[in-house]
C-alpha cells in the first residue's frame, strides 16, 4: 500500500466489529467466564445472558419463538446443519433444488450430496441475476425433499423472492422444506420469517458488525432436523458443545444495532452506493454494470471493467488503500471467473475484470469521493498495458470517445 488511507469497500466479505459490540462482549471473557450449564451463580449469569441473546436474535429473524433459534459458528455451518439435518431426518426423498449462483457453502454441499447419491437440479438466472422461477417450480417432483435459495446474492446484491418461492413450493407439495441462506440479507433488509413458509434460515454475525466465528440458524418449530454435531444437551440437543458466550452476546448486540440502522441502510448507504456506481460508469469508458437488478440490497454493486484483469485492478486499488474484491471472499483465491457472473451471461470481455464494491454504515462520502478520484487513474494505467488495445479502441469508438 503506497498511501496511508484505508477505504474499506468489501463489507460483503466481512465487516468491522462495532465498538459497542466489543464493549458488550468484554465482561464475558474475564469477569463472567463460567460455563452456562453450571449450577452455580457464575454459570447462571451466563445462562441468563445467552437466553436474552437468543431472544434478541429471535426478534432479528422475526421468528415466533426463541426455541427456533440455534447458535452456530458460521453461515456455512448453519447451511450444513439445515440441509444435512433435513435430509437425515427424512430419507424417503432424494431430490434437491438449488440455484447456480449460491454461495460456496450451499453450492459445494450440493455437489458433495450428488456424490452421495442425491439428485440435484440447479436453477439458472437471467442477465440481471434474477432467478428463473418457472424453471424452479417445474423442477419439483414427488422425490423433492428440499429447496435451498439465498436471500441476497453475495456478489451482485440481487434479492431473491424467497417468501414467494416458499409459498409456491408449499402449495405444490407441503412436504418440501425450504432453506434460505440469509447471510447477505441480515442487517441490510428486514427479516420476518414468522409470516412466511420458510422452514430454515441461516445468518453469520461477521456480515453485520459482529465478530467472525458466530452464526445462527432459524428452524421453524414444526420442522424436524437431526443434529450435525453430536454430544451434550446444548442448543436443545441440536448442536453439542459449550456455548461461545462472548460471541453470542456480541452477535445479539450487533443484531440490535443493525435493526436500529435499517432505515440508514436503505437511504444513506444506498445513496452512497448509487453515487459510487454512477460515478464509475460515467468516468470509466470500459466499465459496465453487472448488478442490473432493481431488487438489490442497498450496499452492493458489481462493476465489470472490460479487457482488464481483476487481479491487477485489485492490486492497484490496494496501492491506494482501497479494499474490494473480485467475488466471494470464499473463492477469491481461485483463478476461475465468478460462477455467479458466468451464470448471468456476463461477457468474457468483462468476466475476469469484475469488481464487487460493498459498503456499510461506516462508509463515508469522502471515501466514495476518494475512490471515484482514484479508480479512473487505475483504469487509465491498466488499459494502456492491456493486450487488447484494438478491442479497447473499438469500445471507445462505439461510445463516441474517439
Amino acid at each position: 500500500m503506497t498511501e496511508s488511507k484505508l477505504i474499506y469497500l468489501d463489507n460483503n466479505a466481512t465487516t468491522k466489529v462495532d465498538e459497542k459490540v466489543v464493549e458488550a462482549m468484554m465482561p464475558y471473557f474475564s469477569q463472567y467466564y463460567g460455563n452456562p450449564s453450571s449450577m452455580y451463580d457464575l454459570g447462571g449469569k451466563n445462562s441468563k445472558a445467552v437466553k436474552e441473546a437468543r431472544e434478541q436474535i429471535k426478534d432479528f429473524f422475526g421468528a415466533n419463538s426463541s426455541k427456533e433459534i440455534f447458535f452456530t459458528a458460521s453461515g456455512s455451518e448453519s447451511a450444513n446443519m439445515a440441509i444435512r439435518g433435513i435430509l437425515s431426518a427424512d430419507r424417503t426423498r432424494n431430490h434437491l433444488i438449488t440455484t447456480k449462483v449460491e454461495h460456496a457453502c450451499v453450492l459445494n454441499l450440493h455437489k458433495q450430496l450428488e456424490k452421495e447419491g442425491y439428485k440435484v437440479t440447479y436453477i439458472g438466472v437471467n442477465s440481471a441475476g434474477e432467478l428463473n422461477l418457472d424453471e424452479l417450480y417445474n423442477a419439483i417432483n414427488d422425490k423433492t425433499a428440499l429447496v435451498s435459495c439465498m436471500y441476497a446474492n453475495n456478489e451482485t446484491g440481487t434479492i431473491f423472492p424467497v417468501e414467494e418461492i416458499a409459498q409456491k413450493v408449499k402449495s405444490i407439495d407441503s412436504k418440501i422444506k425450504m432453506f434460505v441462506d440469509g447471510v447477505q440479507a441480515a442487517g441490510k433488509i428486514k427479516l420476518d420469517v414468522k409470516n412466511t413458509q420458510i422452514d430454515m434460515m441461516g445468518i453469520s454475525g461477521h456480515k453485520f458488525h459482529a465478530p467472525k466465528g458466530i452464526g445462527a440458524l432459524y428452524v421453524k418449530s414444526s420442522t424436524l432436523i437431526t443434529p450435525l454435531v453430536i454430544g451434550g444437551h446444548q442448543e436443545n440437543g441440536k448442536r453439542a458443545g459449550t456455548e461461545n458466550v462472548p460471541f453470542i452476546i456480541g452477535m445479539a448486540k450487533a443484531a440490535e444495532l443493525a435493526q436500529d440502522s435499517l432505515n440508514y441502510e436503505s437511504t444513506e448507504v444506498k445513496r452512497l452506493r448509487d453515487k459510487l456506481e454512477t460515478g464509475l460508469l460515467s468516468k470509466i469508458y470500459n466499465a459496465r454494470l453487472n448488478s442490473c437488478s432493481n431488487k438489490r440490497v442497498p450496499n452492493t454493486t458489481n462493476i465489470g471493467f472490460e479487457y482488464v484483469e481483476g487481479e491487477l485492478i485489485l492490486l492497484n486499488m490496494n496501492d491506494y488503500g482501497i479494499c474490494a474484491s473480485s467475488g466471494s471472499a470464499c473463492t477469491s483465491g481461485s483463478l476461475d471467473p465468478s460462477h455467479v457472473l458466468k451464470a448471468m451471461g456476463v461477457p468474457f470481455t468483462a468476466l475476469h475484470g469484475s469488481i464487487r464494491f460493498s459498503l456499510s454504515r461506516y462508509t463515508t462520502e469522502d471515501e466514495i469521493d476518494y475512490t471515484l478520484a482514484k479508480m479512473p487513474l487505475i483504469m487509465d494505467k491498466l488499459t494502456k498495458i492491456s493486450p487488447f488495445q484494438k478491442e479497447l479502441n473499438d469500445l471507445k469508438e462505439r461510445k463516441g470517445i474517439i
